[in-house]
């Protein structure tokens, strides 16, 4: 059953805060290789996502990277992502914040969205620093090469050890300054600095809800709505639209 209190939460709301984690693209069959069994050709896979791993092997952690893009490019957006889209129509401000890189949001039609770990899809040089989107897949070369200076490009990523983009959390704190609430959807938020929105939602006197198979949200005064995000969010949101319609 879902709780009355987001219903009437999201119903009231003019501004939106969503913070998604690997949850909601798991349900679009795409793996997170965190924890156990995250391996790759018997690689630990979380070992590959860093600047050490790169320097010594770009061979093999763009051979990672080129996998993990033939696995999203035959994934879908699923229910999850496509009532996000239909949420971020609705009102006059909503911010999707996702820890996921796979795309699937972009896909969907999310367009306000902070991409907190950069994309699969971004190419970076390692060289001069310029970016290009690249969604060829499998890519042409491997690894590839800045066409203007002919450096090794790296995933536009972020990875273990790396700073996030120095925009990336001011936004997402502007964004939860002006929200009324805060949605966390598929992920465990133990994962920094994303995971702090939730304590500063919860200190500001936000309502905070949570969309998991299990919730995981380990901090007091969260509101779970278990399940899986591409249906909860659906039910939800049918739940709203017809509370706002009513109240209209």
């Amino acid at each position: 059953m879902l709780p009355p209190q987001a219903i009437d939460a999201l119903a009231r709301a003019r501004a939106v805060v969503v913070l998604t984690g690997a949850g909601i693209s798991a349900e679009s069959g795409i793996p997170t290789f965190r924890g156990a069994g995250g391996l790759w050709r018997n690689h630990d896979a979380m070992k590959l996502a860093t600047p050490e791993a790169f320097a010594a092997d770009p061979q093999l952690v763009w051979e990672f990277y080129e996998y993990r893009r033939q696995v999203v490019a035959k994934a879908e957006p699923n229910a999850g992502h496509r009532t996000l889209v239909e949420m971020e129509a609705a009102y006059p401000e909503f911010t999707l914040v996702t820890q996921n890189v796979d795309g699937l949001h972009q896909r969907a039609g999310s367009r306000n969205l902070i991409a907190l770990h950069g994309d699969l899809w971004t190419l970076r040089c390692t060289e001069e620093g310029t970016e290009r989107v690249e969604t060829r897949v499998p890519m042409p070369e491997l690894p590839p090469r800045c066409a203007r200076c002919g450096a090794l490009e790296r995933p536009g990523v972020v990875w273990f050890g790396e700073a996030l983009p120095p925009e990336a959390m001011p936004r997402a704190y502007a964004a939860l300054g002006d929200a009324q609430l805060l949605l966390v959807v598929g992920t465990s938020c133990r994962v920094y600095p994303a995971a702090s929105l939730v304590p500063v939602a919860l200190r500001a006197g936000m309502p905070v809800f949570e969309v998991n198979v299990e919730p995981a949200a380990d901090f007091p005064g969260v509101i779970a709505l278990e399940g899986p995000s591409g249906e909860v969010l659906p039910e939800l949101w049918s739940r709203v639209v017809s509370r706002r319609a009513g109240s209209g």
